[in-house]
């Protein structure tokens, strides 16, 4: 996985559309961001005594993960329906036709 994801980031720096400001500014943030996180939860470990914290709050990023995705997945699809885009979908009927 770190591999294939090392070469994705090789081929769009190649191929001019890796932007580098933006993606120093992400390291920094995701950075700073996963220390400040286990720092947290570190201390609610302590805290609470329960080292299953760290399941609930995989479970919980993943519940909304899922919950978020849906939810624009949805949006997206009202959005085509009430402009009448193209979907992917041909029309049966004319298929058994022919």
């Amino acid at each position: 996985m770190t591999f294939s994801s090392s070469i994705s980031i090789v081929e769009y720096y190649l191929l001019k559309r890796f932007p580098v400001p933006y993606t120093l500014y992400f390291v920094v943030v995701a950075t700073v961001a996963s220390l400040i996180g286990q720092h947290v939860v570190r201390k609610l470990i302590i805290l609470l005594g329960r080292a299953s914290l760290i399941i609930f709050i995989l479970a919980f990023t993943i519940f909304v993960n899922a919950i978020s995705l849906g939810g624009v997945g949805i949006s997206n699809m009202i959005e085509k329906i009430e402009a009448h885009d193209y979907m992917g979908f041909e029309n049966l009927c004319n298929k058994l036709d022919q």
